[in-house]
């Protein structure tokens, strides 16, 4: 048993894709109309095309803004993401305008950071030592 696929809640599925792959550098994967407005928009690394999915889900249901205001209020990130080196994606990020509510931080072997994806999550970034 594997992850295929996860979401994050996205307030503008557009906005949203242009952050995830301007920005953080995924690409899209599918990206198929679902009604008038909504997309099962997907986007993936560039190095793993075939790998887990990230769904770019629209943040419609009712129980999504108090879950996400919950979480941001309390600095919980929704989601974590590996890289390389956390402090060289923190400096690549910050010229790019990313706002951090977590600076680069060792705990033990692992270094994260925390950012805002604009789209109404805290993602965290980690790196081993």
């Amino acid at each position: 048993m594997k992850i295929h696929l996860t979401s994050v809640f996205v307030d503008d599925q557009t906005k949203a894709l242009r952050f995830y792959t301007d920005v953080l550098g995924f690409v899209k994967k599918h990206d198929v109309p679902l009604g008038e407005t909504d997309r099962w928009l997907t986007v993936v690394p560039p190095e793993d095309p075939d790998g887990t999915e990230l769904l770019l889900e629209p943040a419609h249901h009712p129980a999504v803004k108090p879950y996400r205001d919950a979480l941001v209020a309390d600095g919980i990130p929704l989601a974590q993401f590996t890289v390389d080196d956390v402090r060289a994606e923190y400096a690549r990020l910050r010229e790019h305008g990313v706002r951090f509510t977590q600076e680069p931080l060792e705990m033990g072997p692992v270094t994260t950071a925390v950012f805002d994806d604009t789209c109404g999550n805290l993602i965290q970034l980690a790196s081993q030592a």
